[in-house]
């Protein structure tokens, strides 16, 4: 779910650097606030903050309704600033790298905690200097999305290994039905909206709409 609220439409004062500024959750019970401190670092460190974009969506999706309208805001020489680079993106390392493409490809370029930024020593290089300092910030940064990447794996496979666990030992039930969400969803369908219209509505993904729709006139037909 996107949290569409954005900072003014401001021309920033001349001289200073501009940010946009990226925070991102996986679920519901989880909190952006902690993430809310890189507004303030960010502005201390000198930094015009052109846009905040949050939302509560997986890492491993590409499709993230914020981050996609951050892209399409970027203008060049902006920088996007993320608590660390997991919150930027959990992909796959081609798919993360095209991601990392699509912001490069609007003339910006991302600033995260754990990435070391040579990318103002390689503006002034000439030679070979700046294809080693260039080749090594793309190297840095293509180590820091696989390990992003290898960490969301690792809880994967411990989650799926825990699971296991708990069906051998007759302790797992599964995860247990949002019976609110469940109901509303129902509700909206059966007044006429659209999944579209329902998962938002909702506060819910379109494939949890379809899915709860086609449970519910399953066990309608059955009735």
């Amino acid at each position: 779910m996107s949290n569409r609220k954005r900072s003014p439409a401001a021309q920033p004062p001349g001289g200073l650097k501009v940010a946009r500024i990226y925070m991102r959750v996986s679920t519901d019970e989880q909190d952006l606030t902690r993430q809310a401190a890189i507004v303030e670092s960010t502005r201390a460190a000198g930094y015009y903050v052109a846009g905040i974009y949050r939302e509560k969506a997986s890492g491993a999706r590409a499709d993230r309704a914020e981050l996609l309208r951050m892209i399409g805001d970027l203008q060049p020489g902006e920088v996007v600033v993320a608590e660390r680079i997991d919150r930027i993106s959990r992909l796959p390392l081609p798919e993360a790298e095209r991601l990392v493409a699509s912001i490069r490809a609007q003339g910006a370029r991302l600033a995260v905690p754990g990435v070391v930024d040579l990318s103002d020593l390689a503006a002034e290089a000439t030679g070979v200097a700046k294809v080693v300092l260039e080749s090594v910030q793309d190297m840095l940064l293509k180590l820091a999305l696989q390990i992003a990447r290898d960490d969301y794996e690792d809880r994967r496979e411990r989650q799926r290994q825990g699971v296991e666990l708990a069906k051998s030992a007759g302790r797992f039930t599964g995860r247990k039905p949002n019976t609110k969400v469940h109901d509303r969803i129902v509700a909206l369908r059966t007044a006429g909206h659209s999944i579209p219209e329902t998962a938002r509505l909702a506060g819910c993904s379109e494939s949890q709409v379809k899915r709860v729709w086609a449970l519910h006139n399953q066990e309608q037909a059955e009735a």
